[in-house]
């Protein structure tokens, strides 16, 4: 499928997203071959401006490959005048600020349908636009801890840890996307616009499931922190054992996913041992198959334990750390990870969409662009102002 016919080719999104949650949708939408351009206030989102010697500026590059960059003073009468007539060419807007900033602004979703009727105007939040909850300060940690993530995160001995993963703006961003395809496709039938409300902490409630599970059960005496141990301590084997060089995940669903292990540890002795017979039996001999497990496994270098269970059809995976996974031929092979030159960052490693049709070819890769990069192309095509205007709009302050 050539890039012009891609599944989101004509689709102007108008992007005043910042740091993870809203750019990682529109950077979904932007793979999809929308037209995303980043709105930007003074200075540029909030994530381009975080540190770069650290490496901070390289999750900028990642979430914002594919997509335009122009600045505009929002703050300023002539910077909204000049959104609203852009709103008259979008199909859809999206921000991730604070509930009650885009009224403040005046470029509300009641504003803008006001101009054009069929816009889709995609809000990203915390808590979402309404409830008590709804004027929280919200970042991911901040998710993490009410949402119930981290209390079930680390070791019952241990205070509860966060997820080393940015969960929930992710997870917001993944229902962001969906929200926004969603009221393209109803709005291609219908003609009818779209105003849209996506909270991280119910995007991420249903991952909590397996642990959920346990405060309906029979048992009253599962910890909320499992360490590497299955959320509702209801599989066994389900944990993370010592090799001799590293550490290897190892998961048995059912009997026949225990006998395969017992098979790859040439331990057919125990396949008829009633103390292990059933997974509730497993389960209640957790901690003595947990060591025997580990004895075994920690006699292997890493590469091997893990291509020998692998034959033997056992569910695991190494666990690697992320020079590791950037690293990954695979990951190159399936286009997933691309190797870069980015103009401010240099050589670093991005990640494409996983979204993938099986006749959709990715479009051509281009870098996260530079502050305000496109506003003279921009502004010019979509507000018919000369370069002259441009400038005129950087002297005042405007862009």
């Amino acid at each position: 499928m050539p890039a012009s016919t891609q599944p989101l080719t004509g689709i102007l999104v108008l992007d005043l997203t910042q740091i993870y949650n809203g750019p990682y949708a529109t950077f979904l939408m932007a793979e999809a071959g929308a037209e995303v351009v980043k709105v930007e206030p003074p200075g540029g989102e909030f994530l381009r401006r975080r540190d770069a010697r650290s490496g901070a500026g390289v999750p900028f590059a990642m979430l914002n490959g594919n997509k335009r960059s122009v600045s505009l003073n929002l703050k300023t009468d002539r910077g909204r005048e000049m959104f609203l007539e852009l709103v008259r060419d979008a199909d859809v807007v999206v921000e991730n600020y604070a509930p009650g900033v885009m009224k403040r602004l005046g470029i509300d979703y009641e504003t803008l349908s006001a101009i054009k009727p069929s816009i889709i105007f995609a809000s990203g939040s915390g808590y979402g636009q309404s409830g008590a909850y709804r004027d929280y300060q919200a970042m991911d940690l901040t998710i993490q801890a009410m949402s119930g993530v981290m209390s079930i995160t680390g070791y019952p001995e241990n205070p509860p840890v966060k997820s080393g993963a940015a969960l929930c703006d992710f997870f917001g961003g993944v229902h962001m996307f969906g929200a926004i395809t969603l009221a393209l496709y109803r709005r291609a039938v219908t003609g009818e616009g779209a105003y849209i409300d996506i909270s991280m902490l119910e995007a991420v409630y249903p991952s909590l499931a397996s642990t959920i599970g346990m405060l309906h059960g029979d048992r009253d005496d599962i910890p909320l922190r499992t360490g590497n141990r299955h959320g509702g301590l209801s599989l066994c084997p389900y944990n993370v054992y010592p090799a001799a060089d590293g550490h290897i995940a190892i998961i048995c669903n059912n009997d026949k996913h225990w006998q395969a292990l017992l098979g790859a540890m040439d331990r057919h002795d125990l396949i008829d041992n009633p103390r292990y017979e059933t997974m509730r039996d497993r389960v209640a001999a957790m901690d003595e198959i947990d060591e025997m497990v580990s004895a075994w496994t920690r006699t292997w270098p890493r590469p091997a334990l893990f291509n020998h269970l692998s034959a033997n059809r056992v569910a695991c995976a190494p666990v690697r750390d992320l020079d590791e996974v950037v690293r990954d031929p695979v990951l190159r092979e399936r286009g997933v990870l691309l190797d870069i030159d980015h103009p401010q960052c240099g050589k670093i490693v991005v990640c494409r969409s996983s979204l993938r049709m099986d006749d959709m070819d990715r479009i051509p890769y281009n870098p996260s662009p530079a502050y305000g990069a496109d506003n003279e192309s921009f502004y010019g095509d979509h507000l018919g102002l000369s370069s002259d205007e441009v400038q005129n709009l950087r002297n005042e302050g405007v862009i």
